[in-house]
Parts: C-alpha cells; structure tokens; sequence
C-alpha cells in the first residue's frame, strides 16, 4: 500500500508541475526575441515592397509608352503633345491632358486624353504606385489623379531653350530614341500642368538650374519611361533633389546645387542640340 500511496503521490506531483506556466523573465526573453527578428526581417520587408513597387512604376511606364506609340502610328507619325501651342489651336486634341493639375477630377484630366483609349481607360497607369499623396475631392481627401508628367520636348520646349535644342512633333523626328525620355513621375509639390521642363545642363557646367523637380518614391529613384518604349528607375544622388519638399527645400526653377550632376544626367536624356 506505501509503494502504491508513493506511486500515486509521484504523479499528482509531476502532473501539478506540468501546468506550470511561464515566468516573467521567461516571457521578456521571448518578448525579446520576438523583438530582435521582426528588427531583423522588417528592413527586408520594406525592400521587398519598394522593389514590387518599383516594378509596378516601371510596367506603368511601359504600358505609357505603348499607347503614346500606338497613337503615333494611327496619326501618320504625329505624337501627343505635353502642352497646347496657342499658336496652332487646331492640334489641341493632341495634348496629353485638358486640364493639368494632379489636384483635379480624373473625369476633367487622365479620362479625356487621347491615350485612355490605347490603354485600355485604365487610370492606374498615371500614377506611382509609391505615391501616397492626396487631393481633396466634396471635402474628402482622395488619392492623387497622377504622378506622371510629359516631357516639354513634345511642345514648345520654352525651357530648353528650343532654340537651341531639339523638339519635337512627329516620331520618326526624334534623334535619340534610347535617350530621350518622354514620360517621368514629377514630385508633387512640382506638378502645375501636363509638362516636366527641364533647362539644358551642359557636363562642363559648373552651375545650373532645375525648373520642374522629379519624384524620388523608390529610395531616392523616379520612374521615367522612354521614346523607344523602354522604361527605367534613375537613382538621384544629390539631396536637392531626393530632399525637395521637406522644409525650406522648395521652390521650382532653382540652383541644382549638390544635385548638379543629377541634372547633368536628365539634360543628357532629355534631347539635343540643334544643328
């Protein structure tokens, strides 16, 4: 009966010690851990998503440059314009957007375009979709109408100056296909209209200006897309450019500054000079 009684007293007791539920510290130590791999796997996280992201930007601006080259091809060559020429009112239906803000109903801008038609009225191609800014719509905010801008090269290139540099009208004009970009995510503090102007920096410059600034979304890159159809994510180096709109950092048609050799590169890709 004493062995048995012991038995029995031996099971009681191992069974009370199995419940037994964690301690304090064991439970910070977990907590810590927990802690220590999220730290770890969040930064890749984030990377992912800005890479899938920066997929996203690029398939939008090849599906752009898809339907502005379709449209040139059913009109003998004519290409959509960035801005309207006052002075050749009768190609107004060329002009990428009626209305130009980023701010305004799509019904009045992207859903009026002589590209909807070619790319299928999607109005998720116009925009980057790392671009999480809004505009207010009957007292809502809502997401942005675009992110997407057009190169003044397709208009009357007054920043240029076009005087000296090459603009133009039809495709078969253009002299660079590989390196004249046509369509670029514009940081929205920048957006006033359908065009992203650029003022021509010589690689022997020492100073120069950017007009209209460009987005830098995917780690400090913005999406341009290009008149041969292919399209690309620039990494900026300079902080003018990837800082611009933070603080005192704004303005438009100012000093390059540490971003000089940024908009070196853009006026590389943006034309030539005339003959």
């Amino acid at each position: 009966m004493k062995s048995m009684t012991a038995q029995t007293n031996w099971i009681d007791h191992s069974s009370r010690g199995a419940k037994r539920g964690f301690t304090l510290i064991e439970l910070l130590v977990v907590i810590a851990i927990i802690a220590i791999l999220a730290g770890m796997l969040l930064p890749s996280l984030a990377k992912a998503k800005s890479k899938s992201q920066g997929i996203k930007c690029m398939n939008n601006g090849k599906q752009m440059m898809l339907a502005w080259r379709l449209y040139a091809e059913d009109f003998d060559g004519l290409l959509v314009k960035s801005l309207d020429d006052a002075t050749a009112p009768e190609n107004a239906k060329r002009v990428l957007l009626v209305a130009g803000s980023a701010s305004d109903n799509p019904t009045n801008t992207v859903d009026k375009s002589p590209l909807m038609v070619y790319m299928g009225h999607s109005r998720e191609v116009w925009k980057c979709p790392a671009d999480r800014t809004t505009r207010v719509e009957a007292g809502k905010k809502v997401p942005r109408v675009r992110s997407q801008s057009m190169s003044q090269v397709f208009d009357y290139g007054g920043w240029l100056p076009a005087s000296q540099y090459m603009t133009y009208g039809r495709l078969d004009h253009i002299q660079i296909p590989t390196k004249t970009w046509v369509m670029i995510d514009e940081h929205p503090d920048s957006i006033n209209d359908a065009a992203c102007a650029v003022q021509i920096v010589l690689p022997t410059a020492t100073s120069g200006n950017i007009i209209d600034f460009p987005a830098a979304y995917h780690n400090g890159a913005a999406g341009l897309s290009f008149a041969d159809g292919h399209s690309e994510l620039h990494q900026w180096k300079g902080s003018k450019i990837k800082t611009f709109g933070r603080g005192s950092n704004t303005g438009l048609n100012v000093p390059a500054g540490d971003s000089l050799n940024d908009a070196k590169w853009w006026s590389e890709v943006t034309t030539v000079a005339r003959k």
